[in-house]
């Protein structure tokens, strides 16, 4: 059986209880009070963190931007000056060759020696501009990179080798242009 409750003691005990969580939910309100300016500051520190990155973001977009617009008008530069220095480098060619033509009465020699002297000018312009001629000498392994085989010949070579070039090719930096037109010897 169970014994009997004491109306005093129960009401203490309620009390008790009653007490301890009026002074549990003051000290939770003490301590929020405490943390709250605390929170606050920390809360602060962030935004003030964030706006600084959001800053820094902004910058950084911009700064890319800047230099992607930069790069594009630096390649536009560099073609537009690339040609325009090809073109003045073959300047004295068309001079020379305006010059050539002003003669009426010239010799087969003059106009041969012309033509020698323009055609100088014309290799060294292609030249300090980076085009290459391509002219393998006979013997030469063939090379589909640079060769074009028009037709295969009979020859004492060995196999696969240029016989003859009927057109030179030409290469600009590493790069082919128009590939050299020859002759390969056939297979024995």
């Amino acid at each position: 059986m169970s014994e009997p409750t004491h109306p005093t003691a129960n009401s203490q005990d309620q009390a008790s209880s009653q007490q301890s969580a009026e002074e549990l939910v003051a000290a939770l309100n003490a301590t929020e009070a405490e943390a709250l300016p605390q929170l606050q500051a920390e809360f602060a520190i962030l935004q003030a963190k964030s706006a600084e990155m959001a800053d820094q973001y902004l910058r950084a977009k911009a700064d890319a931007e800047n230099a992607r617009r930069r790069a594009e008008e630096e390649i536009s530069k560099a073609r537009k000056f690339a040609v325009e220095s090809f073109a003045e480098s073959l300047l004295p060619v068309a001079d020379s060759l305006e010059a050539g033509l002003i003669i009426k009465d010239a010799t087969a020699e003059q106009i041969r020696e012309g033509a020698q002297a323009t055609l100088r000018q014309l290799i060294a312009a292609l030249e300090r501009n980076k085009v290459i001629a391509i002219n393998p000498a006979a013997g030469t392994k063939f090379d589909p990179h640079q060769h074009q085989a028009i037709s295969v010949v009979p020859s004492e070579q060995e196999a696969n080798t240029v016989v003859s070039v009927l057109q030179k090719g030409y290469s600009i930096v590493e790069r082919v242009l128009r590939p050299a037109l020859v002759t390969v010897s056939a297979p024995k």
